[in-house]
């Protein structure tokens, strides 16, 4: 039987434990007395320092990527990795690379509505932006790792990059350049389906989000955002709610959520567990890291703006059996979606140059 805990679990693609602690140590910050930051309203107000110094702590970058025991990293691997991320030769037309969807200068997406592959797709093009700390993929959650994305979603795929993998290897194998490559990433020397995915998940795991001005406030620099930032802040991880599942540093939980945008047979999580109520219509929370270069949104980018997606939380969405319990109309005032969007805005680190590698021969 299906009990609250277990669709819980499930709902952050676990299959076992809940993470509420985060959630609990937030709502406990409601408790503590508070100072008034300029022009703060009472739903928005700022906690005592020690308060403050606790709920930042709970939104620190780690200090290093989780590779995975069974596709250990090394330099080697990951630029080879890096040339397949660019190449076309990945692609059935010789016209698509991984980069043409997931565009460094567009924060690893493609700032369509929805992906364009040798047909337009039914869904937004995902971010890669810290991927690594993923545990299953997909907007809807049916890549159980990074690994497998690549030939069970987009390489072979018909209607993105449609290469069959056989035909793909054969035309590594016949550029010297990959020879060396292969030779050097594995120990086996081969280039097979399976290292091709273990190079491509080698390098995607080493996309990570820059250091935003939200980094540098919360390690110290109380210059870094301004006043209605901060008040955003307060909204995001109090009566905006936002926190419960845009969580942690990478501002996600990884979990799966009827958030009240989804209709007809757009119903996500349930193709996978298709007798749980709570899960058609759940699609992955997403990071927010980077999302102000990362328009449009959602998972079928039908919200243009930040403030068409805060107008939407505003509202709560579809009111429906299968909407998650956390969303509900908001009542923000016109103020405070200005604060949350100052806020929001402070999760985009500068922008920084792409090398585009020089492809073997």
């Amino acid at each position: 039987m299906l009990t609250p805990k277990v669709i819980r679990a499930i709902s952050r693609g676990r299959k076992s434990r809940t993470r509420w602690v985060a959630v609990c140590c937030l709502a406990g910050l409601t408790l503590l007395a508070y100072d008034e930051l300029p022009g703060m309203t009472a739903h928005a107000q700022r906690p005592s320092d020690a308060g403050l110094v606790k709920l930042k702590a709970e939104f620190a970058r780690p200090k290093a990527i989780p590779f995975s025991a069974d596709d250990p990293s090394s330099k080697a691997k990951a630029h080879l990795g890096e040339l397949l991320f660019w190449d076309p030769i990945l692609s059935g037309n010789g016209t698509q690379s991984c980069a043409s969807c997931h565009n460094p200068g567009l924060s690893w997406t493609d700032g369509l509505r929805h992906g364009m592959g040798v047909k337009e797709m039914k869904t937004h093009t995902p971010t890669l932006l810290n991927v690594a700390w993923a545990p299953i993929l997909g907007w809807d959650g049916h890549f159980r790792s990074l690994e497998v994305v690549a030939f069970a979603g987009p390489i072979t795929n018909p209607g993105i990059m449609n290469r069959k993998e056989g035909d793909l290897v054969a035309a590594l194998q016949a550029i010297p350049g990959y020879r060396a490559a292969f030779t050097t990433a594995f120990t086996d020397h081969a280039i097979t389906q399976a290292h091709i995915a273990e190079a491509l998940a080698t390098f995607e795991r080493t996309i990570v989000s820059g250091t935003a001005p939200f980094d540098r406030w919360i390690a110290g620099d109380e210059n870094a955002i301004g006043a209605r930032a901060k008040r955003g802040f307060m909204l995001f991880t109090g009566k905006a709610g936002c926190a419960e599942c845009h969580r942690g540093w990478a501002f996600t939980d990884e979990g799966f959520y009827d958030v009240g945008t989804a209709t007809g047979d757009d119903i996500g999580r349930a193709r996978l567990f298709p007798n749980t109520v709570k899960l058609k219509y759940a699609f992955k929370v997403p990071t927010l890291r980077d999302v102000a270069r990362r328009a449009p949104y959602m998972h079928n980018g039908s919200e243009a703006t930040l403030a068409d997606v805060i107008d939407l939380y505003d509202r709560g969405g579809i009111d429906r059996p299968s909407r998650s319990d956390l969303i509900k109309p908001l009542h923000l005032t016109p103020g405070e979606k200005v604060d949350l969007i100052a806020f929001l805005e402070t999760l985009t680190a500068n922008p920084k140059p792409e090398r585009v590698p020089v492809l073997p021969r």
